[in-house]
């Protein structure tokens, strides 16, 4: 007897909004860096003065993702048209402790984190008398705590709104239909209340995560830390708070990304416009920066990813959520491309620089026609075929 097909385990649906226009929030409480941070990655001017709630309306651009792909796809096609992934940062005003009861705009600012998908948590680990500290002294660990604790308290006040009213429905009123989210709720009450976890650490059916992604809740969001050393620490690498903020990361949000950079470092970096000079800067003080990385890390944050369209009129990174199929991925360039689709024609980018060409992938095997079930990868370079009503036609960009 053959043998049996394995059967692929089911794909949980990702906590959080699906859509490919995602938000990345600079969080942290005042005066640690976020606007200057913002200012630098963005290519921006964002007000960014030693004052507490220096930014009251969040600052929002976007950022194109660094890819050595892209690049490559651009070089060789030469089109006409580039058009890079981007990841959308928004620039969010400092959080104080009681920012969940309304201290300090909170209530303000804690609805500007959630209109974000994920968070950079900004903490300052650098001392400088003319930077005033909300709280009197440098103590990065302690930020992370009235931070962590006040999105918790704010995630805390909507989840005992909600369960309130649904059990005077579900437990009261006998309500079966409403009653899977009441369990959920309850579920979700038990991190949250009773275990004063953050919500995105515990592990959730398809139906708890359905009931999230109603809700949206702060603690839900992916966070990843970037510490603000001084410029002298940074191209030293060496501060006394790294090891207690991995520690203390390690602890409460296990598994997430910490990258150490400098406000001042960057911003002297990126006022420098001879590339030449520029990289004379990085030489000098043996050092590089960390913008990119950062960049790369927030996009992967918010479980996005891209396939190329390229040719002589256009090299294009589309963005998609991962799993997407490839009917799903044709519609992110035209609703018509989803509706009559035929087939996904696919390169896998490492064949196209190995082999040289569309004509050697083909000639060398590598060259797929993939159907409605494939689930399109990161960096796929796609030729759809779909059929527009009058005939067979080539979703190509050539």
């Amino acid at each position: 007897m053959p043998p049996k097909k394995a059967v692929e385990p089911e794909r949980k649906p990702l906590i959080g909004r699906v859509g490919t226009n995602l938000k990345v929030g600079i969080v942290g409480v005042p005066n640690v860096g976020k606007s200057t941070f913002f200012n630098v990655i963005t290519k921006s001017a964002a007000a960014a003065e030693n004052f507490p709630f220096c930014t009251i309306d969040p600052n929002e651009s976007r950022v194109p993702v660094p890819d050595d792909r892209f690049d490559y796809l651009c070089n060789y096609f030469k089109p006409a048209s580039k058009v890079p992934a981007f990841l959308n940062v928004v620039d969010i005003a400092g959080l104080v402790k009681g920012a969940s009861e309304g201290q300090g705009l909170g209530n303000a600012f804690l609805s500007h984190i959630s209109a974000c998908d994920a968070i950079f948590h900004l903490c300052r680990a650098f001392e400088d008398t003319d930077v005033t500290h909300v709280e009197g002294e440098v103590d990065p660990i302690r930020d992370l705590e009235i931070i962590g604790e006040e999105l918790r308290l704010k995630d805390e006040e909507q989840l005992m709104k909600h369960l309130e009213k649904l059990e005077r429905t579900v437990v009261r009123g006998n309500d079966k239909k409403q009653k899977p989210e009441y369990d959920a709720l309850c579920k979700i009450k038990s991190i949250l209340v009773d275990q004063k976890q953050h919500i995105r650490f515990a592990d959730w059916t398809v139906n708890d995560i359905d009931i999230l992604n109603k809700y949206l809740f702060l603690t839900s969001k992916p966070a990843m830390y970037l510490v603000n050393l001084s410029e002298k620490d940074y191209i030293k690498k060496k501060n006394k708070w790294l090891v207690k903020i991995k520690e203390w990361v390690d602890k409460n949000d296990p598994g997430s990304v910490i990258i150490p950079f400098s406000g001042a470092f960057e911003q002297k970096y990126a006022e420098i416009e001879d590339p030449i000079m520029k990289q004379q800067f990085l030489e000098e003080n043996k050092t590089s920066s960390v913008l990119d990385k950062i960049i790369l890390q927030g996009y992967k944050s918010l479980q996005l990813e891209y396939f190329f369209t390229a040719g002589a009129d256009e090299v294009k990174a589309w963005i998609i959520q991962k799993g997407t199929k490839a009917p799903q991925a044709a519609g992110r360039i035209h609703t018509d491309f989803e509706k009559g689709f035929i087939m996904a024609e696919v390169m896998k980018f490492v064949d196209f620089k190995e082999e040289g060409s569309e004509t050697a992938v083909k000639a060398a095997g590598k060259y797929r026609q993939q159907g409605r079930n494939y689930v399109v990868e990161d960096g796929d370079i796609i030729f759809f075929k779909f059929n527009a009503g009058a005939g067979l036609k080539d979703a190509k960009k050539k």
